[in-house]
């Protein structure tokens, strides 16, 4: 199987590999096409993190072809025990919170931020345990309301029964109140709340 991720933003090659890898039975081959050499690092680290071997070749200065070989699948890889399995938690009865304070990731350039930001909301949707919560306050209010990149995203875990809850003086601050798409209204109690009871904060 090979997938062509070039121009693609991390962590779609990544996830798509990931997927591919699942459907593929054990010993095939998944070739992956990416055009720069973090997507060839975040690849191999995939691979390793499954128990699976990899290996990549450089096509020309800008195009690498990375080759997974599919396993048994991760449980099979990784070997776990039966009753070590079991003990697991899954992260929403944790009560995993993830906190968006803004519709930026980290500092600098604020086009690389919101991008950044787009590409975590979408990892957060292809994780194998969904946080409980998602949190939205400041400008990452702006993430839940029309016009937002992240809507979809957003959705799809509500959808599967992650809460989503923005901050309602931050969607009156920022004249969206009558916008938001997604989720509900909060107050700072709530998301006070929420947060002292976490069993894990998550903030990007």
């Amino acid at each position: 199987m090979r997938l062509d991720e070039r121009g693609k933003q991390c962590p779609l090659p990544v996830i798509e590999a990931k997927k591919a890898l699942e459907s593929c039975a054990p010993g095939e081959i998944v070739e992956v096409i990416v055009d720069n050499e973090i997507a060839v690092q975040n690849l191999k680290k995939l691979a390793d993190h499954k128990g699976l071997s990899s290996n990549f070749e450089k096509v020309n200065n800008r195009e690498y072809i990375v080759a997974i070989s599919a396993g048994g699948g991760e449980a099979d890889q990784k070997a776990v025990p039966e009753t070590e399995s079991a003990c697991i938690p899954d992260s929403r009865k944790k009560g995993v919170v993830v906190v968006l304070s803004s519709n930026e990731m980290g500092q600098g350039d604020p086009a690389l931020g919101r991008l950044l930001m787009k590409g975590f909301v979408y990892a957060l949707t292809q994780q194998d345990r969904l946080p409980k919560t998602v949190l939205l306050y400041n400008s990452g209010a702006y993430l839940s309301c029309e016009g937002s990149e992240n809507l979809e995203d957003l959705k799809s875990m509500e959808a599967q029964g992650v809460e989503i809850l923005t901050c309602g003086t931050c969607l009156n601050h920022y004249g969206l109140a009558e916008k938001l798409k997604v989720g509900g209204v909060t107050n700072m109690y709530e998301i006070t709340e929420r947060m002292t009871a976490a069993g894990l904060l998550v903030r990007p």
